[in-house]
């Protein structure tokens, strides 16, 4: 009977432990001990020729490794393809209207820029639209979040729209809402 384990009773002082944050050495960010490590968010860069106000004329259609069992192949290729449908009627003419705005700026005081603004206004939203319906219709379902937002480019201080694809933490049933 000596060799059973006794499994100790656990202080109130334990429990307010394992539910504070600790400090995480690596990157230097608080993190829940009760909440898992996500990966990394894949960023998918403009692979176009013609950039309007940081926004590509079209994304990378190249399928990222780190979707592999995430996601088929061929949803993502569709979604890519609905991305870049929208940015390939918008941004050309985004681009036809700042070439005029430029050749007028002089005479309208920088007012002949203002439709290029908004025109590129209008297309951030529509493939943020677009985003969030396949978001509801199915990403979210697979624990990812598509959205598009403005980043420094690596190797110089400009910055683009790219498209982040993010992990969502899954469904904890033993935590409450």
């Amino acid at each position: 009977m000596d060799e059973v384990d006794i499994i100790p009773e656990q202080s109130p002082t334990d429990i307010v432990r394992t539910n504070q944050y600790s400090i995480n050495d690596d990157s230097n960010d608080l993190i829940p001990t009760y909440l898992p490590r996500l990966a990394e968010p894949i960023i998918i860069r403009g692979a176009g020729h013609v950039t309007v106000f940081a926004l590509n004329n079209k994304f990378d259609e190249e399928y990222p490794q780190a979707l592999t069992h995430k996601v088929s192949r061929d949803e993502y290729q569709e979604t890519i393809k609905r991305v870049n449908l929208i940015l390939r009627k918008n941004v050309p003419i985004n681009f036809k209207w700042l070439l005029c705005g430029c050749i007028c700026c002089c005479c309208t005081i920088g007012l002949s820029l203002c439709p290029v603004l908004c025109l590129n206004k209008r297309s951030k939203n529509d493939v943020s639209k677009v985003l969030d319906w396949e978001n509801a219709r199915l990403y979210h379902k697979l624990g990812l979040h598509w959205r598009l937002t403005k980043q420094k480019c690596p190797n110089n201080a400009v910055q683009e729209y790219v498209l982040m694809i993010e992990f969502r933490p899954p469904l904890s049933l033993s935590h409450p809402d």
